[in-house]
């Protein structure tokens, strides 16, 4: 799949997982304008992308294309914590 393609793919189903798994009393609906790709690669037939969105939920999505398969494996994560450890020490929680 070309990166354009697969980025309109990613999209879409940040768009529809979102839109179906928010709070029932908020108005909010997101619109694709309000996600964005942070990383995305293609290797060979396959492609992966990070994507997030300006909703301050702590949400990321991480979406795999396989294309031996073609299968579209979505992965949704909540960022709980950014801890950083210097010599196995906790210095700093972010």
């Amino acid at each position: 799949m070309k990166n354009n393609e697969f980025e309109k793919l990613c999209k879409k189903l940040v768009l529809d997982y979102f839109n179906a798994k928010k709070e029932k009393t908020d108005k909010f609906i997101l619109k694709e304008e309000d996600i964005f790709i942070v990383w995305i690669c293609k290797t060979l037939q396959n492609n992966k992308a990070l994507v997030s969105t300006n909703v301050v939920d702590g949400m990321y999505y991480e979406i795999t294309y396989n294309g031996d398969k073609n299968e579209t494996y979505f992965d949704a994560y909540k960022k709980w914590d950014n801890v950083v450890y210097t010599n196995a020490e906790e210095v700093e929680v972010i």
